[in-house]
């Protein structure tokens, strides 16, 4: 779907895409799909690794001496959030990490735009990320490679997302939810995947051959997206300005504002969400019994499991929402949104009940806690990115889509602040928190979401 107006008047008196050929989707999806497939392969295979290579090994005595820059890092990071230990330290960088990561979408967005479109944006976004996996094999160049990984994600991940959104008409929003749906299940095969093979790999022959095979993959991610060129969306022609399209200008504004308090409610479950990759690695390293049926399992196929959930329930889901579909009763995209944080508040509570045991907790609390969290997801992620790219006005389209992720910038710069206190409180006390981030967030989109609807889609909640 072009970005200018006249071609989206046309687009919408067209008929939907006739060839239909992945799964019922356009086939441009499969190449998208399994693009974003391989980059997040490579993305939670090092970030299932990530937070335990820095506490365990790369920022200890005798180690983190020989990270270029490190020192000034440490000393800037202490000056803001006070003295930091080895496991603050890394739940810091691991924080900013991840919040960077979703934060340059947004200039991705704004680049390709104004400046190279999307397809050029993702291949350098891919070039970009795969020197900073060949930057990870060596200690001295650690910041560098956090460095260009989060450059690299900032040009290819919005806009990935954007082309997924280009494939449907601007009134196919039932379409439009399915595909993103599809999108993220195709997402998590590589989430499900990443901590497994990398997480094994780090077990057996250490750390680097862990990011050694998630820098394999995004050169993957790469070949797929160049093999699936001509399937693309084509880049927005230039035409010249619709006559009266500044009319429009205040809804625009109306509506631009209230997606993002739509996305603003939706950090506080990407707090209680995406903590299972950080501290959720952590405590479970120091109390779950990890030996099951004979065999130990390594902490980072935890990272694994809701994306697998999300994997294996995406059919049922399906199911269940049409069948609520055609009852009248399907939840509207804000009303998912509301039902995945209620659900990863659940998850966190298993977490806060299991601490309060003593003594090493059983695997399958944490494995449940996953479970959980993979269903939630599903709730709430694809419905969100599904909603801005049916609401967003046009000419903004990419733009906003890419400031989704400004919810996770925030929510991980939070993760690796909120994960600092770890260490002063009791396991319980801590899950207990998270529980409580979480009731907010879902009440607060309980109670707004008439309001919202009406601002963004002029409709009232059902």
């Amino acid at each position: 779907m072009s970005d200018d107006p006249f071609e989206l008047a046309i687009e919408k008196a067209a008929p939907a895409s006739a060839e239909k050929t992945f799964f019922g989707q356009p086939p441009a999806l499969a190449y998208l799909a399994f693009t974003e497939a391989w980059e997040r392969f490579s993305f939670y295979g090092l970030n299932s690794l990530l937070v335990l290579y820095m506490s365990q090994w790369l920022l200890t005595p005798g180690h983190i001496e020989h990270v270029a820059g490190i020192g000034g890092f440490r000393a800037a990071l202490e000056h803001m959030f006070g003295r930091l230990t080895t496991l603050g330290l890394a739940s810091q960088i691991k924080g900013l990490y991840s919040g960077f990561v979703y934060f340059t979408p947004v200039l991705g967005g704004l680049i390709a735009d104004r400046l190279t479109g999307r397809r050029a944006a993702v291949v350098a976004g891919a070039l970009l990320m795969s020197a900073g996996h060949l930057a990870m094999a060596f200690d001295a160049s650690f910041l560098l490679a956090l460095s260009l990984l989060i450059t690299g994600c900032g040009l290819l991940k919005g806009n990935i997302s954007t082309q997924v959104g280009e494939l449907y008409r601007q009134d196919d929003g039932e379409g439009r939810t399915r595909g993103f749906a599809i999108f993220s299940m195709a997402i998590n095969f590589g989430a499900v995947g990443g901590p497994l093979l990398c997480g094994l790999l780090a077990q057996i022959w250490g750390w680097h051959a862990g990011f050694g095979l998630a820098g394999v993959l995004m050169l993957l991610a790469l070949a797929t997206y160049l093999a699936g060129y001509r399937h693309l969306p084509a880049p927005p022609a230039k035409t010249a300005k619709v006559a009266g399209d500044q009319a429009v200008g205040r809804n625009e504004i109306v509506v631009v504002l209230a997606l993002f308090a739509i996305m603003a409610l939706s950090v506080f479950q990407s707090v209680v969400y995406y903590q299972n990759t950080s501290i959720g690695l952590v405590w479970v390293d120091s109390h779950v019994d990890l030996h099951f049926l004979g065999f130990l399992v390594p902490v980072a196929w935890f990272g694994s499991i809701d994306p697998l959930t999300s994997i294996l329930c995406a059919p049922l889901l399906f199911v269940l929402w049409r069948w609520q579909h055609d009852r009248g009763r399907e939840p509207d995209e804000i009303g998912k949104i509301a039902v995945g944080a209620f659900i990863a508040t659940a998850a966190n509570l298993i977490q806060a009940l299991a601490s309060l045991s003593g003594g090493r907790v059983s695997v399958l609390a944490p494995v449940a806690y996953d479970i959980l969290l993979g269903v939630g997801f599903l709730y709430y992620w694809p419905t969100l990115l599904a909603l801005v790219s049916r609401a967003a006005p046009a000419r903004l389209k990419a733009t906003l889509v890419g400031s989704v992720f400004l919810s996770l910038f925030v929510a991980n710069l939070l993760i690796g602040w909120i994960g600092a206190f770890y260490e002063t409180m009791t396991p319980a006390a801590f899950w207990g928190m998270q529980v409580a981030i979480g009731l907010v967030g879902g009440v607060l989109i309980l109670v707004l979401r008439p309001s919202l609807n009406r601002l963004v889609l002029g409709e009232r909640a059902s």
